[in-house]
């Protein structure tokens, strides 16, 4: 079924691939009309965050729910109440074999990375350091050292570039060794 136009007049052509003779509709006059859409949103807060009354100008942080044509402002802790979805907070661990100096290492990652911070002994139980305020490099033993780090999309490349880094490090250790 398709639209055609024959000698001015718009014409609706249904062919059905039959021996009947194909049928011509024509189209019916419809009047213009235009459609007109308030382009403002608005979105209503709920649950914990609203239980305080806004001031005008102030602003509010939330999660944003978008739910047949009307959005709603959430804390995320209530994000359980409206569906399925839960959050939760993932920490993360790998202990990976390394015979190399805890010092050279610690070196070799200073020249990489902006920020790489000693820990005390007593917050780690050992040679520790912290590279950009998320990641944890502990020295286990003489074999192995283990990387701590909460889990999120930041935290998690630089993981992979440390991780990287120290297999590199191995790689030159084992070959000029």
């Amino acid at each position: 079924m398709f639209m055609a136009d024959i000698a001015g007049v718009r014409v609706l052509y249904t062919g059905d691939y039959s021996r009947e003779e194909d049928c011509h509709l024509c189209a019916a006059e419809i009047p213009q009309f235009s459609l007109y859409f308030n382009s403002e949103k608005m979105a209503k807060t709920i649950r914990r965050l609203a239980e305080k009354t806004l001031e005008v100008g102030e602003s509010v942080s939330g999660l944003l729910v978008k739910k047949a044509f009307t959005c709603q402002i959430m804390a995320l802790d209530d994000l359980h109440v409206f569906s399925q979805l839960s959050t939760e907070n993932i920490s993360q661990r790998i202990t990976i074999a390394y015979n190399g100096a805890f010092g050279v290492l610690k070196h070799r990652l200073k020249q990489i990375f902006e920020s790489v911070e000693s820990l005390p002994d007593e917050e780690s139980e050992g040679p520790a350091f912290r590279v950009h305020e998320r990641l944890t490099v502990k020295y286990e033993s003489e074999k192995h050292i283990s990387l701590h780090w909460r889990s999120d999309p930041i935290s998690d490349m630089v993981s992979d570039s440390v991780i990287i880094s120290i297999l590199l490090i191995l790689i030159l250790i084992t070959n000029y060794c």
